[in-house]
């Protein structure tokens, strides 16, 4: 596959409604931020692979090529560079070394909604004095103190919807000192997002990005960069020289270290890469790519417009989330199921996400199953 320098190989190419041709979803799935149902060509991918598996047909490293080409697209998608990318299995993995390098007795601030996997890697160092405060998602930045050595929130809140104003919570935590982890798992594939706002971004996969469960990212800016959008530069380097890859193994290598001493570990981000799920990345790489030809930007336009109508019939204030958050009748889920409309239940409120391959249909389908129910 392969990622030109320039970034040209994946100009928006495919209409909106050439690239909802791709999904086979069934009507009405409104529950994106549960699971991303997959693409046609990320499927059919993933099928090859698993029966070249059933029969033996292939070497297993055709499987692994799908994890740099994963790591090109999503940096691609983020405004990064391919080796600033960790590969992993999930947000809480991929978080712990991050933890793990803050100094005893560290403070780490986030929104007091915010979900576990992005709380939990930092709760379970109070062993040894690290605290974790919280505060609601709009009076973030105004939280962030001299005591704060970290911020760890979502781009878009799991139970609410509710998009952080990452540009305000970043610039306050550089004003301290604090470092800044954004967990982009319910908005990378809707929402435009810049690895260079913070100093870490973590996404799982399988939700927005419509890819198999089992793949996830870690963006690791070099404490170098220089890029005035995150921590100061020494501040960044002091953090570098306690982040240590915990779960090092023979992928960390970067070029196939298997055997015995001396370490051979990769010298970027793809130091903290564990041994993939092979079969989970070879469906993400055409599902990141498909996404790259429709573009985030249209994708975020097409998905908001409609969480915007939806929001109208049910009347609602306009947001500028894909995913909305309702207080519903206890009589609601049962009559959303009889209605086939899959949603999910979060913090006690339905929660509909809008994704590219729903439409207006989806909508109306939506809001008649509510009627009088919310």
């Amino acid at each position: 596959m392969g990622i030109d320098d320039d970034h040209t190989a994946h100009t928006p190419s495919l209409s909106l409604a050439e690239a909802r041709a791709e999904w086979d979803v069934d009507r009405t799935f409104l529950d994106s931020c549960s699971y991303g149902p997959p693409p046609r060509r990320g499927w059919d991918a993933m099928q090859t692979s698993l029966e070249q598996w059933r029969r033996g047909t292939r070497p297993w490293q055709s499987w692994t090529d799908s994890v740099q080409d994963s790591r090109e697209l999503f940096a691609t998608m983020i405004g990064a560079e391919a080796d600033w990318v960790a590969t992993g299995a999930a947000v809480s993995q991929l978080l712990a070394p991050i933890a793990a390098a803050l100094p005893d007795g560290a403070e780490v601030l986030v929104p007091d909604i915010e979900f576990t996997s992005g709380v939990y890697p930092f709760a379970v160092h109070a062993h040894r004095g690290v605290s974790v405060r919280t505060a609601p998602l709009d009076s973030l930045a105004e939280a962030i103190d001299e005591s704060t050595a970290l911020v760890s929130f979502s781009a878009a809140q799991s139970a609410t919807g509710e998009v952080a104003d990452t540009q305000t919570i970043t610039a306050r935590a550089r004003e301290v000192g604090a470092l800044t982890v954004l967990d982009g798992t319910q908005a990378a594939g809707w929402l435009p997002l810049d690895a260079a706002e913070v100093d870490f971004l973590v996404v799982a996969a399988y939700k927005w990005l419509c890819a198999p469960r089992g793949a996830a990212f870690l963006t690791m800016r070099p404490p170098n960069s220089g890029d005035s959008g995150a921590t100061s530069t020494r501040s960044r380097e002091e953090f570098a020289a306690r982040l240590k890859p915990l779960a090092a193994g023979w992928f960390a290598g970067g070029t196939g270290a298997s055997y015995s001493m001396p370490m051979h570990l990769a010298d970027d981000a793809r130091a903290f890469d564990i041994s993939p799920a092979w079969h989970s990345w070879v469906g993400t790489a055409p599902s990141l790519e498909l996404l790259l030809e429709i573009g985030v930007e249209r994708i975020h336009a097409h998905d908001v417009a409609l969480a915007n109508a939806f929001r109208a019939r049910l009347g609602l204030e306009t947001s500028n989330s894909a995913i909305v958050s309702i207080e519903v009748a206890d009589a609601a889920p049962s009559r959303l199921d009889e209605a086939g409309i899959r949603f999910s239940m979060a913090d006690g409120r339905a929660r509909f996400g809008f994704h590219l391959y729903n439409d207006a249909d989806d909508v109306t389908a939506a809001v008649e199953a509510l009627r009088g129910l919310t």
